[in-house]
């Protein structure tokens, strides 16, 4: 009877405990000072323990980080928000950790097509190659360790169509997001063509999907498909992540902006269902049928954030942090909406499966200013990260302080 006694109450503690972790309390964020060279200065907001560091400027659209074979840290510049040829790939070097600041910016690549993504791969010959996803084609170099240029001729790995229903905003979707998994498999996102449509493509499934292929481009396929636009992909303890924005013309509260485990195989919905509060609906005010498809096959997502939001990229911290609000949990950056007035996004938050998000930096817009659009997050250290910028051109440097 009293092992009984004791296997209950261990169960119901469980339970307990379980049942607490949604609840957790919003950290207290307070103002710090961000003072940039070229005299601009605003308050980012961010819990008290931490400290924020302009870490690189005087980029453009700086976009997503990628750590180089040499341990190198590189990153995207899409230069602007039109389609053009101005973009490029920078080696953030020279780091300098206790100012928390890169001494050097060098660049690597220029004049590409709308650069989102780069990554690296060692081959079974040890030989590094480096990738690069434009709009229209992925390419890769071979890579050398420490260099400032790439290797030799580009290779052609896989084209992309790049052309589009909707140019507004770039709205078709000028991205390509690229991710190498732990067996070597490389993983394409490729966006829609529009917002929200019948696709008319000749080939299919070469929008709205996830790609995987060897890394020479063979043996291409669909790993995921029907995702509006994920632009945000990583691979974490040997699971695929991908954020994913939602449809832009259901109303201010619909759909989710959704952050999904990727399934191979999986099928989310677009164009027809969606998420909204965490549960899959038809969209009945655009597809008028008298008998509606059911969605009960697309996935509900890992967690979701409010509509609009454009959740982009993210890293997650594990069990060796020290921070317990941190710890266990993602922090993704939500880039914020089109239309500044509803102010979704424009943050950085902490997530957990199951929880509700809570924010870590806030303050990227204050009333009518914008002081910048969080893009893409990179884990340093246990306690520290950086981001990018898009909008201000900067990258930060997030540290916690010493206690």
């Amino acid at each position: 009877m009293k092992t009984n006694k004791l296997k209950i109450s261990t169960e119901f503690l469980l339970l307990l405990l379980i049942s607490a972790l949604p609840i957790l309390a919003q950290t207290k964020l307070v103002p710090k000072k961000i003072s940039l060279k070229d005299g601009r200065e605003f308050n980012l907001n961010l819990p008290s323990n931490y400290e924020i560091i302009p870490a690189a400027e005087g980029l453009r659209r700086v976009r997503f980080f990628a750590v180089a074979p040499d341990g190198r840290i590189f990153v995207t510049d899409m230069f602007d928000m039109s389609d053009n040829r101005k973009g490029a790939v920078y080696i953030l070097d020279a780091w300098d950790s206790r100012k928390g600041k890169f001494g050097s910016v060098v660049r690597f690549m220029t004049n590409l097509r709308n650069p989102n993504s780069v990554a690296f791969y060692t081959d079974k010959k040890r030989q590094d190659w480096f990738y690069v996803a434009e709009t229209d084609r992925l390419t890769r170099y071979k890579f050398t360790r420490n260099s400032t240029a790439p290797t030799g001729a580009p290779e052609v790995v896989a084209t992309f169509p790049a052309y589009g229903l909707d140019y507004k905003h770039g709205n078709w979707h000028l991205t390509r997001t690229i991710a190498f998994s732990p067996a070597g498999k490389l993983y394409v996102s490729v966006g829609t063509s529009c917002d929200s449509c019948t696709e008319k493509e000749k080939e299919k499934d070469i929008r709205g999907v996830v790609l995987e292929m060897n890394p020479d481009g063979g043996g291409k396929r669909v790993f995921a498909r029907n995702i509006k636009n994920a632009v945000g992909l990583k691979w974490i303890g040997g699971k695929f992540f991908a954020t994913n924005e939602g449809v832009d013309n259901l109303g201010l509260d619909k759909p989710d902006d959704t952050f999904y485990e990727l399934k191979d195989g999986a099928n989310y919905g677009w164009s027809q269902c969606f998420q909204a509060n965490g549960k899959i609906e038809f969209d009945s005010k655009r597809f008028k049928k008298k008998q509606p498809p059911d969605c009960s096959f697309v996935p509900v997502s890992y967690a979701f954030f409010p509509a609009h939001s454009s959740a982009l990229g993210f890293d997650f911290f594990d069990g060796k942090t020290s921070d317990e609000n941190l710890k266990n949990s993602f922090l993704v950056a939500l880039h914020g909406s089109t239309d500044r007035n509803w102010q979704r996004g424009y943050k950085i938050v902490s997530v957990r499966e199951g929880n509700q998000q809570q924010d870590f930096i806030t303050g990227f817009v204050q009333g009518i200013n914008t002081y910048g659009r969080p893009c893409d997050i990179l884990k340093i250290s246990r306690d520290s990260f950086l981001f990018t910028d898009d909008r201000g051109g900067v990258v930060y440097f997030v540290r916690r302080k010493n206690r």
